[in-house]
């Protein structure tokens, strides 16, 4: 009986144990914080990147007046990333970013703004169509920061597939150059010898050129002036980059006074100067036509650091400053005649 009692024990307990792992225990773990901000929806942010040089007047009036107003009207919601463009590497991703978005090389400048697929360049474009396309870009949930694209070899030659090769105008900056050049040597040495030879001859069979010239100089020199203070883009022809010139630092004397508004004002000078060489009394005729020779002197000097300039160092030419470099250059040779007489007969009255 006794056996039997202890095994009945023994069974229970089994069984006791047999319930109790079978039965789960209860699982108690800390409550989960959840962070409010993970769950409120993340405002929309319009991202973008803009291309700028230092000197340039344009970008300067972007950088300073339009990207403040918007960031502090924004906040966080604008990104815009700033790259400048400093060496030749940084143009060609110019180029290439631009050409991805579809704008040809020749209506690349700075600044150039890209946002949401689209390309703004200028600061006309940009101050007028910005805050619309922030305000879009934000509306459509935001956009992400575009796409950088270096010119690599396959690129460059997808590109040439694309769009007809762009003559840049070097050949023919540097041969202009080298006309100015000649014609400084050929102006020094008609000094010396007191007679100007073919160009006298010429500036006294048509006497109508001088002024013909001044008036398409004056012509080339307000529509730059133009170009340069409205902001807007220049129709550069069939050879160069007048709107990469116009927007590089050069485009403007000591980065204030645009280079255009200087040369309007030289030919307005040299135009009161031919004036009263024509018009005036015999002595202040002569002080005139030396004056005349001065001035078209100084402009062809500058006008040749200008032409310099463009292809070894902008990497961009002009057009219509080369014109302009030429019609000084002619201005130069024919002041010369009139010049030397005017040297002599004040050296006869002395």
């Amino acid at each position: 009986m006794r056996n039997w009692t202890i095994l009945s024990i023994a069974l229970a307990c089994v069984a006791t144990l047999a319930m109790a792992a079978a039965t789960p225990l209860p699982v108690y773990a800390a409550p989960i914080a959840i962070d409010a901000r993970e769950t409120a929806p993340q405002p929309p942010v319009a991202r973008g990147v803009m291309y700028w040089m230092e000197g340039c007047g344009h970008c300067e009036d972007v950088l300073n007046g339009v990207l403040p107003a918007l960031q502090a009207q924004y906040g966080s919601q604008l990104e815009i990333k700033l790259i400048e463009v400093v060496t030749l590497e940084d143009t060609d991703q110019l180029y290439a970013t631009a050409a991805a978005h579809g704008v040809p090389k020749e209506q690349v400048g700075v600044p150039l703004l890209i946002m949401n697929e689209q390309v703004l360049v200028g600061s006309q474009q940009i101050p007028q169509q910005m805050p619309a396309l922030v305000a879009q870009t934000l509306a459509a949930g935001g956009a992400e920061q575009p796409s950088l694209l270096q010119l690599d070899a396959d690129f460059a030659a997808e590109l040439g597939a694309i769009a007809p090769v762009r003559p840049n105008g070097f050949g023919l900056a540097i041969a202009i150059m080298v006309g100015m050049v000649a014609s400084l040597i050929y102006t020094g040495v008609s000094l010396t010898r007191g007679a100007s030879g073919v160009a006298g001859a010429v500036a006294q069979r048509a006497p109508w050129l001088y002024p013909l010239l001044i008036v398409l100089g004056l012509g080339v020199a307000l529509y730059l002036s133009y170009v340069e203070t409205q902001m807007v883009e220049a129709v550069c022809g069939p050879v160069g980059d007048c709107n990469t010139v116009q927007s590089s630092p050069y485009s403007r004397l000591f980065g204030v006074l645009p280079v255009g508004v200087v040369g309007a004002v030289g030919y307005v000078i040299i135009l009161v100067a031919w004036l009263v060489s024509r018009r005036g009394s015999e002595a202040l005729a002569q002080l005139a036509s030396i004056a005349l020779f001065v001035f078209t002197l100084f402009g062809v000097l500058f006008s040749l650091y200008l032409t310099y300039l463009e292809p070894f160092v902008i990497r961009a030419v002009c057009i219509w400053c080369l014109t302009s470099a030429v019609i000084i250059t002619l201005l130069l040779l024919l002041s010369i005649e009139p010049a030397v007489q005017a040297i002599a007969a004040t050296d006869d009255d002395e």
